[in-house]
Order: C-alpha cells, then structure tokens, then sequence
C-alpha cells in the first residue's frame, strides 16, 4: 500500500457513536447556553462564566476543522443572542463565536493542543479575544459608549481557563468512554 492510498483510507465511524456524539454535544452545549443566563440569577456573581465559549473552543481544538468549528461557533453565538437582552441585536455573539471557533480550529491544525499548559492559555487568549471583539463590535457597529477594562477581562479569563481544564478534561473522557463502549 502506497502512501496515497493511506491518507485517502480514512477509519469510517460507527453511525451510532456519530449520533450519540453530536446529540451529547448538543445537549451539553445547550444547557451551557441556557446556564449563562439563569445561573448568575442562582449563584450570584458568576456571570463572567462562559461555558458556550468555552464549549466553542474545545470543539474548534478536538475538530481540528474550520468549517465545522465556524458552524459551530455560528450555532452556539446565534443561540446566545436569542437569550440575550433586547439591548443587544442578534449577531453580536454570532459573529466573535463563529471568530473563536475558526481560530480555535486553525491554532488546533498547527499545534497539540493535548497539554493542559498550552490548552490554559489558548483558552485564556480566546476569552480575551472574545471580550475585546465584543467590544469592538459594540462600539464599531452599534456606536455604544461601553467601556474596556483589561484588568476584570484579565481576571475573568484567568478564570475561565482554569474551569476549562477539568471542563476539557470530563469531555475528553466522555468521548474516550462513548468510543470504548462500541
């Protein structure tokens, strides 16, 4: 067998895992979307958490694939915005998620991003990329006077990368053990 013919062979995918796959991503990633509004409301002082971005990397990362990860990243920020208050238009977080989800996926081709170290600051560099392009956006397109601090968006990325490692890690074991079982 020629090289060729062993990179056009790809290992074909059982259908069933396939489906428990993108359903388990789904759910989770919706119930990511709905906690980003109503846990603030429970546990006060947690709306710097953002489980959807978060979900946006680790897809863009493990695909490894532009297209599927911008898709994603389309479905998670359009989803986000139709919960979001009516002084923010939808598209707002479709568009930076649609952003992070096609550079989570470039930066995946390129580098293993399997080490926990290179994984806390990618997730960090995607939460700071994010809130700078939100407010960007908000600012450019929309003419709202809001303001930047890099110190809370510093702080509140820090954050979220270091809920990212276990979050990445129960992930990668929920696929592992979904390949397993077949």
């Amino acid at each position: 067998m020629n090289e060729t013919s062993a990179l056009i062979k790809r290992p074909v995918r059982e259908s069933l895992f396939s489906r428990f796959e993108a359903l388990a991503l789904i759910a989770i990633t919706l119930i990511a979307i709905i906690g980003k509004f109503y846990l603030p409301r429970l546990i006060p002082h947690t709306e710097w958490l953002e489980l959807p971005l978060l979900l946006t990397v680790y897809f863009g990362l493990t695909r490894r694939s532009a297209i599927p990860s911008l898709l994603f990243g389309a479905f998670v920020g359009l989803s986000e915005d139709s919960l979001s208050p009516a002084t923010i238009p939808i598209g707002m977080y479709g568009i930076t998620k649609t952003l992070v989800g096609y550079f989570a996926a470039s930066v995946g081709v390129r580098f293993n991003v399997e080490s926990p170290a290179i994984r806390l600051v990618l997730c960090f560099f995607f939460y700071f990329f994010h809130a700078f392009f939100y407010w960007v956006m908000r600012r450019a397109l929309l003419g709202q006077i809001v303001p930047f601090d890099p110190q809370d968006t510093f702080v509140h990325g820090a954050l979220n990368a270091v809920i990212a490692l276990p979050l990445f890690t129960f992930l990668d074991k929920m696929k592992l053990s979904g390949s397993n079982s077949l």
